[in-house]
Parts: C-alpha cells; sequence; structure tokens
C-alpha cells in the first residue's frame, strides 16, 4: 500500500529519496520514540518534542490536559515530524557532508480524545511501547490520571517520507582528494538498567522495547 502526495508533502529536493509505502513509514514511526509536533497558538508557531505511538493509520501523543503540547482546538492544523538518524557523511569537500536518515512528516487536523476507556486503551499501547507487557504489571491507573492526561489523535493520511542510505557524493574531481571519505553509522541501542534506590525486592527486569528498525 503506499500514499499518494498532496500539495504539502510532496517531495520536491532529493525527490529520488521519497518513500510512499506505509509499511516503511509506519516502521519508522514505530521505531522513534520522540517526535515533535508543530501548530500555532495564540498566533505564535511551537514545536513541541513529546512521545507518540501508533495503532493502524493513526499516530498518538500524550500530554498533561493543562499543558501547551495540547491542542486546544479541535481540527487545529498540526505538523509533526519524527527523524531516525543512521550516519554522518564525511565527503571530500564541506558542500558535500550530509546525514543518513529515515524521517517521516504528517500534516493533518489533530483532535483531542476525551472518552475515559479508549484513552485508557490507548495509554496502554503507549506503555506497552516503552516495555511489552509492562501496563499488566503496574498500579491500576485512576481516573483522576487519565483525566489529566491529554490524548490527541493525527490521521496519517497526509505524510511525507523521506530516506537517505547512501556513502558519500563527491565531484569527480574530488574523489582524488587526499582526505578519507565514507560513512559513521549510528545506531539506536539501549544500555543497562538502572534501578531505583527505593526498590524493595528484587523484582524481574522489564522487557526492553520491541523497536523493529
Amino acid at each position: 500500500m503506499t500514499i499518494s502526495a498532496s500539495e504539502r508533502t510532496r517531495v520536491v529536493r532529493g525527490a529520488k529519496r521519497s518513500i510512499t509505502e506505509q509499511q516503511t513509514i509506519n516502521a519508522i514511526l514505530d521505531a522513534a520514540m520522540i517526535c515533535h509536533v508543530g501548530f500555532v497558538m495564540n498566533g505564535y508557531p511551537m514545536v513541541i518534542p513529546t512521545c507518540h505511538w501508533r495503532e493502524g493509520d493513526k499516530i498518538y501523543w500524550h500530554a498533561h490536559s493543562k499543558a501547551k503540547n495540547i491542542v486546544q482546538t479541535d481540527d487545529q492544523q498540526v505538523c509533526m515530524t519524527v527523524t531516525l538518524m543512521d550516519g554522518l557523511v564525511l565527503a571530500r569537500s564541506a558542500f558535500n557532508h550530509s546525514v543518513n536518515y529515515r524521517s517521516v512528516m504528517i500534516f493533518g487536523k489533530a483532535q483531542e480524545i476525551t472518552d475515559e476507556r479508549e484513552k485508557t486503551r490507548q495509554f496502554k499501547l503507549m506503555i506497552d511501547k516503552f516495555s511489552p507487557g509492562r501496563w499488566d504489571q503496574l498500579r491500576p491507573i485512576t481516573k483522576t490520571e487519565v483525566k489529566a492526561t491529554g490524548l490527541m489523535e493525527l490521521d496519517l493520511t497526509e505524510v511525507s517520507c523521506k530516506v537517505r542510505n547512501e556513502m558519500a557524493v563527491d565531484e569527480v574531481e574530488d574523489v582524488s582528494w587526499p582526505v578519507w571519505a565514507g560513512v559513521l553509522p549510528i545506531e539506536q541501542q539501549f544500555g543497562n538498567w538502572q534501578v531505583n534506590t527505593d526498590t524493595t525486592a528484587d523484582y524481574a527486569l522489564p522487557n526492553h522495547p520491541d523497536l523493529d528498525q
């Protein structure tokens, strides 16, 4: 399945790197832990970093119900971006240095989810993205906590995706220049668990996030 380009999502510069396959786009969104949401509040542009998760053809993010990363009106136009850095590209000229990346940009009208049952279900998906199966191990969420936590939804219908996965590209006359050229890969990985100092027993370690990259 592919996503059709719109006036806002059509890639102009570096069009050969444009990706329209839904499966690839979903994989990038699922592998990233952080997104940036841009919108206008009180006449001023704002870009907020937050955690996101995907279910089907919709993307979600959470916020405190009174915080600035909760869109204030229904049908507010937003732009969400997600980027994974995959490598530093070192060329033989400063002009041709670059990065390898996977990037998704989503346009649309954000809507706040207010139904308590649906909010709770979505929060489970968020927690289980952090650590699969963890929700069922936690102290049950309260109605007050659900009410205090905002939930925004955005359709994955107007989407732009670009991927660069290449070596350095130099001018022909620069290939013989006496300097190293190539790529330094960047990998997303997790370290060792650091247990809370107030832990009262030796509990089993949580599951690592299942980020299919």
